[in-house]
């Protein structure tokens, strides 16, 4: 962090950081004196000593032992800060390496997507229709593992704009950003509320928008070089949210905030098509005889369906735009004038991003014993499973409401049921897919599927459920779990010809039982799965709860994709990107596009691979290491000073304090390790 000079022109990834490391060393000189300023370097340099020369901590330790707590203080902002810089400078280098590819097919693009599944004996028809049939499900979730405030990365965001051209004005402007930062709370000073946490995500809807055009045209040209034929292929692309919908284990977020939430992802996806359909009649002016303007007429017609907020209007007028554009042989106006209308139109639509609503099963279960007491079942809660399941499906073959209009309700049954109403009320605004799914978490029996249906009954509403299999146990019954409902007439006629979504938690499963037994449980459990739902004819799609950590099932998401089972995939994959992951993948339009087009490289590959039957002796012996693996781990962590161990060990005290999101670190009750909630446990094993 040596004094700020001059430079220009190009630069590579050390000439950023070391640039960027100027700026900071001048605002530290200028802002805490030349005193703490040398200190900040005779540590620097130490630790850069004892990386290349050794392990001889000694010298590092005595100046260390010497230091203030207020020095302490500022050493750990000052290095967090050169790291956050740091940081900055090698995203652009991804950017810079990606943009320096040699031409031909890009690695883990979708050019070599192609070819593999060609080589893979998928003719073209094979690959039109597997595009068709799958479907890449992004949900964003505000899982606490994003701890910048919104003004500090903001600040990184201006910063960031300019290191990939660092001439004397960027330099200046950086240098002032920088020691704006430095002066500015890194952490909040309050609790996020869920509507900062809805807004947070709200934040990448425009550089995703901006990139998803260019991303199906690319798709369609690697398909027409692969297979040597034109083909419309709309990018298999949906957009997801938890955030303002997940209610398992959030007191705050009520029906009230559920409403607002639908408000805000609608009002998004007004602006985002008021955008694209001013841009887009802009650019549509052929006209046959001088007067009159068909491709406009079919944007005017959009743009009424967009304020009468028909969302099947919508549709049908920009399907029209694109049929006639088609049909008049204006290919460059299709392909680049109009995609990003007709883009922007069938991905986000009216509704911008599917709100999910995630509830506990216990929950769940205690507001239909309620209404189901309202019509005559006393006891449902104390009933055995199969009595549950049997009095659940004979009230579903009865079709009668069991809560009368305006019938007052209690607090708990208002709390599961309100939200419901909230989402039927955005679908009929903004269209059906304005809501998601109803997740169910910590899934047990059939009965915690078939209560969503009298859920759903109820509301006046589809209302899909997604059973949350979680821990070793529940993974292990799922695949019994799905086949016992899909012999219920009640719920095949429910379910209908919709796609069956399963989710896994990775979190939680790693928690109970272990890193080596949680990952084969998970396998497991989808290749069974997936067994049950090609005996029932039932179309699955499995909804992966990974997270950015490796405990948490992080990594790169298309290995990750390819890692799965062979003949898993199904009708897709959704999976959820959480914390810091969002800003991560999606704050730079490059960065969104590289990230995005990765992800459909390894939706399409795995998707398409036929795959082999596991040898006996391989999973033979990958169950002796799972029970093995989690004997060892449930004896470590079960012990009663593991607790204590793991508090004194871990930040985790530290971390509960931590303000960086609206859901409570632990659970209700006493302070044990089964109310520690998994993300938090995680996150307090990484930083040891």
């Amino acid at each position: 962090m040596a004094s700020l000079s001059h430079r220009s022109g190009g630069a590579s990834l050390n000439e950023n950081v070391d640039a960027l490391g100027r700026c900071l060393g001048s605002v530290l000189r200028e802002q805490e004196g030349d005193a703490f300023y040398a200190l900040e370097e005779k540590v620097r340099l130490e630790t850069k000593r004892l990386r290349e020369a050794g392990e001889d901590t000694s010298a590092m330790q005595a100046v260390l032992a010497a230091v203030s707590l207020d020095d302490a203080e500022r050493l750990v902002r000052a290095f967090s800060s050169y790291f956050q810089l740091i940081n900055l400078a090698e995203e652009h280098e991804r950017v810079r390496r990606v943009a320096e590819l040699p031409r031909g097919p890009r690695k883990e693009g979708l050019e070599q997507a192609m070819r593999t599944l060609a080589a893979e004996g998928h003719d073209a028809a094979a690959v039109r229709t597997l595009v068709a049939s799958v479907d890449l499900g992004l949900t964003f979730t505000a899982h606490p593992t994003e701890m910048r405030r919104r003004t500090v990365r903001g600040h990184l965001e201006s910063i960031s704009r300019r290191v990939p051209n660092l001439d004397d004005d960027a330099l200046a402007n950086v240098t002032a950003h920088v020691e704006a930062l430095w002066s500015t709370p890194w952490l909040r000073d309050r609790q996020p509320t869920v509507r900062d946490e809805v807004n947070a995500g709200l934040a990448y809807v425009d550089v995703i928008a901006n990139v998803l055009p260019d991303l199906e045209r690319e798709l369609e040209q690697a398909f027409a070089k692969v297979f040597g034929e034109p083909a419309r292929l709309p990018v298999p692309l949906s957009f997801h949210s938890w955030m303002g919908g997940d209610r398992d284990g959030n007191p705050f977020v009520t029906t009230e905030v559920t409403r607002e939430t639908f408000a805000m992802h609608a009002a998004r996806a007004r602006s985002l098509l008021l955008r694209e359909t001013s841009q887009a009649f802009a650019r549509l002016s052929q006209s046959k005889d001088g007067r009159s303007e068909p491709f406009r007429a079919h944007i005017l017609e959009a743009r009424a369906a967009m304020e009468a907020g028909s969302s099947e209007r919508l549709g049908t007028s920009v399907d029209a735009l694109r049929s006639d554009l088609e049909a008049s042989g204006q290919r460059r106006s299709l392909d680049i004038l109009a995609r990003p209308l007709t883009v922007a139109a069938r991905t986000f639509g009216l509704h911008l991003s599917s709100l999910d609503i995630r509830e506990h099963s216990a929950l769940t279960g205690a507001a239909v014993a309620d209404l189901l007491r309202r019509g005559g079942l006393e006891d449902y809660l104390s009933l055995s499973e199969p009595e549950k399941a049997e009095a659940l499906r004979r009230e579903l073959r009865t079709r009668r409401p069991l809560l009368a209009a305006f019938e007052p309700m209690r607090e708990e049954l208002e709390r599961v049921v309100g939200p419901l109403h909230a989402a039927r009320e955005a679908c009929a605004k903004a269209g059906p897919r304005a809501f998601g799914r109803y997740v169910v978490s910590m899934s047990e029996h059939p009965s915690d599927l078939l209560e969503v249906l009298i859920l759903a009954r109820e509301a006046g509403m589809r209302l899909l459920p997604v059973p949350l299999f979680e821990t070793l146990d529940d993974l292990a019954r799922a695949p019994e779990v799905m086949r016992a409902v899909f012999a219920m007439d009640e719920y095949r006629a429910f379910l209908g010809s919709e796609v069956q979504e399963i989710m896994i938690g990775y979190s939680d499963s790693n928690k109970d039982g272990g890193f080596v037994a949680a990952n084969w449980a998970l396998h497991e459990a989808q290749r069974k799965i997936a067994q049950v739902c090609a005996e029932a004819q039932v179309r699955h799609r499995f909804f992966h709860g990974r997270g950015t950590s490796i405990g948490r099932g992080g990594g790169p998401m298309t290995r990750g994709m390819l890692a799965q089972p062979a003949g898993t995939v199904g009708a897709g994959i959704r999976i959820t990107e959480q914390g810091e992951a969002l800003g991560d993948k999606y704050s730079l339009p490059a960065l969104a596009h590289r990230n995005l087009e990765q992800a459909l490289f390894g939706l399409l590959v795995a998707a398409g691979r036929k795959g082999a039957p596991l040898e006996p002796r391989w999973t033979q012996a990958m169950d002796r290491a799972a029970d093995v693996s989690a004997a060892a781990y449930r004896e470590l962590v079960h012990d009663e000073g593991f607790l204590p161990f793991f508090e004194g060990l871990t930040p985790i005290g530290e971390i509960a304090k931590l303000r960086i999101a609206s859901r409570p670190v632990r659970r209700p009750g006493p302070a044990k390790l089964s109310n520690l909630r998994a993300i938090p446990w995680v996150m307090a094993w990484t930083q040891c």
